[in-house]
Formats: structure tokens, sequence, C-alpha cells
């Protein structure tokens, strides 16, 4: 596309170079910039053009741009706000998105931008608006609608403009009342009442009353009545009278239109396919709610402006005035649009884009304008990171025929492909301590151990009262979570369960289960001592890859090879991990290209193999959607999302690419809940944004209130919003009644016990020594880098990570009738696999395990034995203290002048006698261990216990 500055407004000049929101109102048919201060505020009788600029994790930045017109704009104000919003995009390098705004009737990505709402007052550039703040206050009437973003507009004041399906807020001189229609939902009125604070901040200087009046209560209370009396006293409200929407696109087929001089013409075809658009050309697509303007990436600036023209004349045309236009450009097409086709390719190339983007780059730097913002920029290499405590207990079973087999000592990060494991993990987090269970199914196990993995994992977190994370783990698609908790990661080659054997008997494939004295052939790869992977790969040259190292062993015989791309570090990674594969024999370093004659024939000859490490997915820009379930998963995306999105009454999911995370609500339909995994696995089969997701990424189950650092870091978090108590409406209600702060105040972090200087072990789990695979006899001796050397001195401080310091005992308590082991016994039902499959009767509910003193006896190492099992304490009914130490109130609480020393800090309340704690908590203990861990907390605080 030819450009000349001509052709460019200058109040574009500069534009799009920081993330950000830029706002120019169009006066005299020429934009002109409305200052940061006035963002979010619209006359109905003007027109503005908005530019979004969203800076991405690749380094490069996205444009959005809106022209949003106004009921009361004039004719050429609009269309003027259509041509200009070009002129930007051009400026931009034709690369943005743009949409067509309507008062009244906006998108809810534009309504994003600007929360909780815009109010859009009277007036405009041409009606003096500036006087209108002087005005006196007037009493109005707003209805509101909107489940994750508010439209909100304001209504004739009078009985006959409530209804009961929607939320209404009237605002006068002293006080803000919220007026809940009877068929309203919680997440809705929760979100109207963000408009209250909004109104109350915005117009009343934070200085006015809110009241909440719920359709239905008649004259319950004063404020009802007060409510009422606004209207001349209570009367019924009519039904909603059904009306006709001028709008309503009714069963509009999808048509194709060319743009031949300015004017739409239909074209016939039978299905859409993307070779149809043609880049010399421009398209209109009408799909009946919206309508795209495909332009081509060779097409002039004039015949792009001509196209705009033809879809507002399609718009006149078919009398749809509210209905959504979105402009696209060749080669940055959304997924909205692409999905109308029936065929569209998986990449298109856009180096003409990136041509033209710089052509305009040149002609404004000639200008004098500082254009760096506008060029693609290039992103640092970061190494990713954990974002999660790798100090703390793991726990790892094997699956088998029999049940969960535990592993022990440098056997628990040592996989077989052809098996399925579960792992628990529990470390420090902000509130104490989190959990983390996750299952890890290898590339050749089979469905039957899979399905008994989670069967078994989702049980263990919900003994946990649902507060650990539950991951899904499948072999080659590791999380850097994984890898951080395991550290030294090995996975072979085969299966030792009995259903694996059985699966290849059957089949009558060969079994080729890692051998020691075998051919062996391992892939190499990893970040540093405390990441680091073997994985067995085919034993032929064609596995080899110069830009990873190799361990070769078959017998006797060890080899190392080190690719031509290998860095220093990755030499040491081999050296390493030599002491977990054959500690006690001496290698023979090959080098690509000098290798001997023997390394290949160890491989059976040599061969071609490739250069460049296989690409793993990578994180990517963050995408929130809430979901709905009907006959099937819905999603619908939260744009420019924040934590306050979360409502507790549903579920979300956090489209990382990589990975996924389901987020699920305190009050969510419990159904649901226990489907958690089966809706993060539809959701990548059916891949909503097209993003071409692997269907055995990482999947993430959260519980509200047990979110981990590597899912907050996503939000700006504040933990105390996860602690609050009711539904959404109810939260909101008490922070709008509070002045906008929560009610609770921010908990500090909990410092872990130390004995001797090492964590200390949580109950239920046995610890394991981060040591056992690097102690200083086992190390060889060979050179290593200066900053490896650094590394591996953090790694192996035993002050900075868990060694094998004995767990503190639990005690166990069994239910009063009943045995333990049919109280412990595991369901061998099939687990579920549709999102309209029955749900099990939920497990009776266990208390978390408590601490009591530290004693000599042998720790417990299983967790079926350190869960705490009791039934519901009876009023009056004593608790067992039988075996607990005890002391009195006064010693153990942290102001005391003579404290007991000798206890688990963390779990003060555990060593309180049984009428002691009553007198305390007002409950027993039973009760307690019973509440959410915040709960908990904030009890204990109440009291100086925590």
């Amino acid at each position: 596309m030819a450009v000349s500055m001509r052709d460019l407004d200058s109040a574009f000049q500069g534009a799009g170079q920081k993330a950000g929101l830029e706002i120019w109102r169009i006066e005299s048919f020429r934009p002109v910039p409305v200052s940061k201060s006035l963002h979010g505020k619209f006359f109905t009788g003007d027109s503005y053009v908005i530019l979004k600029t969203t800076a991405l994790k690749s380094g490069a930045v996205r444009h959005d741009i809106h022209y949003w017109l106004g009921k009361d704009t004039s004719q050429d104000e609009s269309g003027t706000a259509a041509i200009k919003t070009i002129e930007l995009d051009a400026v931009l390098g034709g690369r943005a998105v743009q949409y067509r705004e309507v008062q009244g009737h906006e998108s809810d990505k534009f309504l994003s931008y600007f929360k909780p709402c815009i109010i859009p007052q009277e007036g405009g550039v041409a009606s003096g608006f500036d006087h209108t703040e002087a005005e006196e206050h007037k009493t109005r009437l707003y209805v509101c609608r909107g489940k994750h973003v508010v439209q909100v507009k304001e209504v004739d004041f009078g009985r006959s403009s409530l209804n009961h399906d929607d939320i209404f807020i009237v605002d006068t001189t002293s006080k803000i009342f919220q007026f809940n229609g009877s068929n309203s939902s919680i997440q809705e009125r929760a979100k109207a009442l963000e408009v209250v604070q909004y109104i109350k901040d915005t117009y009343h200087d934070g200085k006015c009353e809110i009241a909440a009046i719920e359709d239905g209560k008649l004259m319950a209370d004063a404020e009802t009545g007060e409510f009422w009396g606004l209207f001349g006293g209570f009367a019924p409200l009519p039904r909603k009278t059904a009306t006709v929407d001028v709008n309503d696109t009714g069963d509009v087929s999808t048509r194709l239109f060319g743009v031949v001089k300015g004017q739409h013409e239909p074209l016939d075809v039978e299905s859409l396919k993307r070779e149809q658009l043609d880049t010399y050309k421009c398209y209109l697509l009408d799909c009946g709610s919206e309508i795209f303007v495909w332009m081509g990436r060779n097409t002039s600036l004039d015949e792009r402006k001509s196209a705009s023209g033809a879809a507002e004349e399609l718009l006149h045309t078919v009398h749809r005035p509210k209905t959504q236009v979105v402009r696209v450009m060749e080669g940055f097409e959304t997924v909205m649009f692409r999905s109308k086709f029936n065929s569209w390719p998986q990449s298109t190339d856009v180096t003409v884009s990136e041509e033209g983007r710089g052509k305009v780059a040149a002609l404004l730097k000639r200008q004098g304008v500082n254009v760096k913002g506008l060029l693609k920029a290039t992103p640092e290499k970061e190494e990713p990171q954990s974002y999660i405590d790798c100090t703390g207990n793991l726990q790892v079973w094997r699956m088998d025929a029999e049940g969960k087999i535990p592993l022990t000592g440098s056997s628990m990060s040592k996989f077989f492909s052809g098996d399925c494991y579960i792992f628990q993990y529990t470390y420090p987090g902000e509130l104490g301590d989190q959990y983390l269970v996750g299952t890890w199914f290898g590339e050749q196990s089979v469905e039957e151990d899979r399905n008994s993995a989670t069967l078994q994992a989702s049980k263990m977190v919900e003994s946990l009262k649902f507060l650990p994370v539950q991951a899904r783990i499948c072999e080659g698609n590791e999380s850097i979570q994984f890898f951080s908790i395991f550290q030294s990661f090995l996975v072979f080659k085969g299966g030792v369960s009995a259903n694996y054997k059985m699966y290849i008997a059957e089949k009558e494939l060969p079994d080729v289960t890692y051998s020691e004295d075998g051919l062996a052939l391992f892939r190499v790869q990893g970040t540093g001592p405390e990441n680091m992977q073997a994985i067995q790969v085919e034993a032929v040259a064609s596995s080899l890859n110069s830009s990873h190292g190799y361990i070769l062993h078959n017998g006797s015989s060890l080899f190392t090879w080190l690719g031509n791309l290998t860095t220093s570090e990755d030499q040491e990674l081999v050296e390493r991990l030599l002491d977990l594969i054959k500690p006690n024999v001496q290698p023979k370093p090959q080098k690509e290209g000098s290798e001997s004659e023997q390394f290949w024939d160890m491989l059976g000859g040599k061969s071609e193999y490739p250069s460049q490490k296989v690409g793993r997915d990578v994180e990517s820009d963050p995408h929130l959607f809430s979901c709905s379930f009907t006959n099937d998963l819905k999603v619908k995306e939260i744009y420019n999302f924040d934590q306050d999105d979360l409502m507790t009454e549903d579920i979300f999911i956090l489209d990382c690419h990589s990975e996924i995370y389901v987020w699920v609500g305190q009050q969510a339909n419990s159904k649901y809940r226990r489907d958690a995994l089966t809706i993060g696995q539809k959701f990548l089969e059916c891949d909503f944004l097209l993003e071409k997701l692997c269907g055995q990424a990482p999947i993430y189950i959260i519980t509200e209130g047990s979110e981990p650092t590597f899912f907050t870091r996503f939000f700006t978090w504040d933990s105390t919003k996860s602690a609050m108590h009711g539904n959404s409406f109810q939260r909101k209600l008490a922070v709008v009644k509070n002045g906008g702060t929560p009610l609770l105040d921010k908990p500090k972090r909990r410092t872990p016990v130390s004995y001797g200087g090492r964590s200390a072990a949580l109950p239920e789990i046995s610890q394991r020594s981060r040591s056992v695979s690097f102690s200083p006899e086992r190390v060889r001796v060979r050179g290593r880098s200066p900053a490896f050397n650094a590394l591996a001195a953090a790694f192996e401080n035993s002050n900075t990570r868990n060694m094998s310091t004995p767990p503190p005992i639990v005690k166990k308590l069994y239910p009063k009738s009943g045995s333990a082991d049919s109280a412990k016994s595991v369901s061998r039902s099939s687990p579920i696999t549709t999102l309209t499959s029955s749900f099990d009767k939920p497990a009776e509910d266990t208390s978390i395990p408590h601490l009591v003193k530290e004693s000599k006896k042998a720790p417990i190492n299983n967790i079926t034995e350190a869960i705490t099992i009791q039934e519901d304490v009876k009023e009056g009914e004593a608790d067992d203290d039988e075996e607990l130490v005890t002391y009195p109130y006064e010693r153990l609480t942290k102001l005391s002048n003579n404290p007991v020393t000798d206890i688990d800090v963390t779990k003060r309340e555990t060593y309180l006698s049984s009428k002691e704690f009553r007198e305390k908590f007002k409950m027993a203990k039973a009760a307690f261990y019973k509440l959410p861990k915040w709960k908990q907390n904030k009890l204990k605080m109440a009291l100086q216990l925590f």
C-alpha cells in the first residue's frame, strides 16, 4: 500500500508507541486529543476515536481501534470518525482491528477499557458541555445489564421503567439505591455494585449512603419504603412487555460481498474459503450480528475508506443500524472472522505488512517523530520461572493394578514411559502450607492406569477439602513447575505396572523396558542443577540433535556426546546426570564431528540428525474465559481482566497456551466442580482461539482461596478478597458499604517452623533428601564453568533446601462407629469423562491433620495414615485428648511471658485442652478443623495464636 503524508492526519503522529489508551474527539472534522483525566467521559452528541495499545510477551504490540458514536452525533461527525480510524491504522502500519461502537450497544472489549462502566453525558462539543458540570445534582434512574461488563443506560424516572429482569440504580442527592430485579443473577447484582461505587466516588466525592433493595421485599424495612417513596409509593411492577428489537438479526445467513467502486456486490459462493479473498480487493462479510470489512494488504487507503463507506451503506440497507462493524486487515484477522470460513490456513505470511509498517515509520521519522514504538521490539530472552517454592516436601506413588505404590529415595524422580504416577508436593505459601497434587501420564501408559491415577488424585484433593491445586501432566509436555519440584528427573522406556505388561503381551509388542546393563540413549536437557532431565530416546543416530548433550551406554561401555550448539552449562548437566544413570563408570567423551567408530556402531551406524532443538509450546499472553454449560461447554472471553472478574459462583479458564488453569469458585455448582478436569480437557479440544492448543498441555485445577503464586502472578492479587465469605453480591456490598476496602486485614506471610536450621515437614508427607543424588562422595571431579559452580553451590547448600528432618508425629483419630478400613476405602469406579455425566456422592468430609508435640516415634510416610478422620462432634461431647500433650492458653499465646518453646508455633491451637479450646473458640476441635483454612487463621489471629 502506497502511503503519503497528506493521507495521514498529523494528530496521529507518534500514536501507539506506549501501552495504554489514547482518545481523540472529532471537532470540526478533525481528531483532537482528549486528556487522560477525561478518559471514559463521553458525550452523546460527539464521536470519538479510541486506540488501545497492548504490549505482548513476544515483544510486539497489538493495536485495537474503536470509533464511538454518541446517539446524538451528526452523520458528518460519525463519517469522519470512521475515516480517521482508517488513517490511524495506516499510521500504525496497517495491522489494527477496527470496531464501530454505537452508544448503548458497545462491545465487551470496548467497555473493558473503562471499568466499571461509562455513563455518557448529554451534550457535545457544539453545545458548551463544559458548563454542565456546574448544574445542580438531579435524581436519575439507570438500568444496568451485564454479568462481566456492565451496560449502563439512563432511563425515564418512573415506576414504568422498572422491571423484574434488570438491575436499577437510583442516584439521589444523599443516597444511592440499587434495586435488584427478582430475575437478575447474583453476578449481575455484584457488577452493578461496582457502578454504584463509581457513581458514589465520581458524583458524590465518596460521601453518600448506599442501600440495596430486593425486588419482592415490599415494605419490609425502612430503606425499601424510602425507595418506593421516590416513586409515589409501592405498587406491583408490570410484567416486562415484549419489544421488537430493530437490530434483531433473526436467522440471517452469512453472505459475502465484494466492494467495487465503493459499492457492495453480492458474491455467489457455496462455502467460504480463504482462497476467495484477493489481496488487491476489499470484501464485506455480513454475519447478522456483525459485519466484517476485510481489507487486502495491497489495497490503497482510498479503497479501504470506500469499503468502510460500503459497510455503512449496507447497514442502512438491511435496517440494522446497531450492528457492529469490525474491520480487519489481511494477515491480522480476528478469531471470530476466521471461524466463519470452512477452511483457513494455519499461518499467513505477513512480510508485506511489516514492510508497510516500516515505510510509514520512515515517513514519520523524517518529520521528527520518535517512531521507536512503531517497530516490533525484540524481546529479551528469559528463562522460564517456576513461581513456586522448591524447598517443600514431595511424595510420589506409581499406579499398579492393586493401587498406588509409594516410591522412596531417588526412585521418586525416575519414571517409566509406560506407567502413571501421582505426586503430592507441600510447600510454604503466603497464608501457610500449600498443596499440589498431580498425575503424570507416561506416553505409553494404558487407559486403566490413567483412569485409576485420576480417580486416586481426585480423592486425595477431596480429602484435603479441595485445598490442593490439582495438576494433570503428560510426558513431553511437563511444565516448569513440575521440573522444578522434581529437580533431577529421569524418564525410562517401557513400564513396570501389571496393566502395561498385560497390554504389550496382548498386542504382542516387544518389552523395551529399560535395563541398566542394556543399550540405552538419553537426551539431556534443562537449565541447571535445580531443573535437569534425562529422557531415554531410541538408541539410533537420528535421535541425536546438535543442540543437546547425550548419554549412551551398553553394558560396561559408556559415552557422552555433546552437539556443536551446546554450551558449557549443557556439559555440566551431562556430568551431573551421569551420577544418576551410571555413577561408577568413567565415560568416553564424544564431540560432534569427531566421534569414534565404536560410538556409531552402538547406535547402529551413522545417519542424519537435526541441529535445531525441538520447539516446545511457550507461554503466551493470557486469556481469561468464563464457562457456561448447556448441552456442552461454552466460553466467553473476559477482556482486560483482573481479580474482581473471578466470581465465586462461576468457573473460569485462564489460557496461557502452554498450560491452562481451571479456577473453581467456592460457590460454583458442585457438579461442575467435580468435573473441572474434564472441563479443562474439553477446552483444549475445542481450541476456541484457534491457537493450535496441545491436547496434552498441563491442566491445573485451582479452588478459590487456595490460589498458588504461579496462578496469581497473572493478576494484581489481593489475598484478602479470596478470604471473604458470602456470594459475589454479599462480598461486594460489604466492600462498598465499608468505603471500598475489604473488611479483612491482609494476612501476613507465615514463617515456616525451623528444626535445626531446616524446613519442617508436614505430618502427612514423608520428606525426601534433595542431596540423595548429589552427595560429595559421588560427584565426579571435572571442570565446571564459574556460573554453573555458583548455581550448584547454592543448590547443594543444605541451608537453602529441604533435607531429611523427621517430621512431627500425627495423632490418628478414627470414627467412633465403623472401622478405619472402611473409612479409608477407595472407590474403583471409572472417572467422569463427559460434561453431562452424573456425579458421585461427595466423600465424607475429613479434617486437615494437625500436629502434636514432636516425639521419637518413626515419621508417618503414607498420606492415608496421616489424614485425621473425625465425625461431627455433638454439642457437649468431649474431644479425645488421649496421647495429646496440652498446655494452658496463657503459655501458648504469642503475648505469653512464659511461652512454651518445644512446639510447632504454626499449630498453637492443637496444644489446648478440649475444654479450653471450646472456651476460646466457642466450638469443638473437630468443628474447627472443618472450617476453611482462611477462617481458621482468622480465628487464631483474634486469639493471638497465629
